[in-house]
């Protein structure tokens, strides 16, 4: 049986650079705290937890002091650098560039629309890391919506200025964007490009991915994603190739490879999420090619 990996799979390239961050801070003998799991994936926080990464959370944050602490690439709230500012803490920053460059045109968005009383937007998942930042950086003043029933949350009466967060569905995105100037159209404003403007958010190298997994999934008998069950980004991908490709399963690790699963099939393709490290998806591939088939 023929055994592919998909090249393009793995960390996205924020991951990478956080990842990258943290081991070369732990490399030079620092003790290193990480503001949340530096990736959703168990396995690398695992590994990099044997190199000395420690993972807290908000309020273990909180009492933190005069130490190092990272932030991941989803970034975090203005608030969170004044907490280390008082509690005396170096920030290792290893927010995404591309998800940095968002918080900034969000906060520039909302101190210039003040006087307009426009109102900051964001498509995202309510509790996800970026959109918290990302909201933050608007007071905590911003509308979160996530689908069609959060709509209602809008003012038609005042300008809206819609963004995204870096790594959710173009055409979700556009969904959202069609019924925002549906709502407007309702009210009767004619000049919809006069109140809503719309910036293009959504990071390129995550969204081109769904569409080559799709040809990617066409082309094998069988598909293994690989990734961490807590991993939206994760999820989502593997929805594409289930839906492509019935025959495609979700493994965190090699061990939960189930050989029946390639029986009377001669091609395999293994992939992954934005968030699974590339040495993770070559133990599957190595397990696959010792497996008795």
């Amino acid at each position: 049986m023929k055994v592919e990996i998909d090249k393009k799979s793995g960390f996205c390239f924020g991951v990478r650079n956080a990842v990258k961050i943290a081991e070369e801070a732990l490399l030079r003998g620092e003790k290193v705290f990480s503001l949340g799991s530096i990736v959703h994936n168990d396995k690398e926080v695992e590994r990099l937890s044997k190199l000395g990464l420690i993972s807290v959370g908000k309020d273990e944050f909180s009492r933190l002091r005069d130490c190092n602490v990272l932030i991941r690439a989803h970034g975090e709230p203005p608030e969170t650098y004044l907490t280390a500012e008082k509690n005396n803490i170096r920030i290792i920053e290893a927010t995404c560039p591309i998800v940095k460059k968002l918080q900034s045109r969000i906060r520039k968005t909302w101190e210039q629309t003040k006087s307009d009383k426009g109102q900051i937007v964001i498509f995202g998942k309510p509790g996800h890391a970026e959109v918290t930042g990302l909201l933050g950086q608007t007071g905590n003043e911003g509308i979160i919506i996530s689908d069609k029933n959060d709509i209602e949350k809008i003012d038609f009466s005042k300008p809206v200025y819609l963004f995204s967060q870096t790594t959710m569905h173009i055409s979700d995105y556009k969904y959202i964007t069609t019924l925002i100037r549906t709502g407007f159209k309702k009210r009767g404003v004619k000049n919809i490009d006069e109140v809503l403007q719309v910036s293009s958010t959504i990071c390129g190298q995550v969204s081109h991915r769904e569409p080559h997994l799709r040809t990617f999934a066409r082309n094998h008998d069988v598909i293994i994603f690989v990734s961490g069950r807590e991993s939206s980004n994760g999820r989502m991908l593997f929805a594409v190739c289930k839906e492509i490709n019935p025959l495609s399963y979700f493994v965190s690790s090699p061990e939960e490879i189930d050989p029946s699963w390639f029986k009377d099939k001669f091609t395999a393709g293994i992939c992954g999420a934005t968030s699974t490290p590339g040495w993770l998806i070559e133990e599957v591939y190595e397990h696959i090619l010792k497996l008795d088939i």
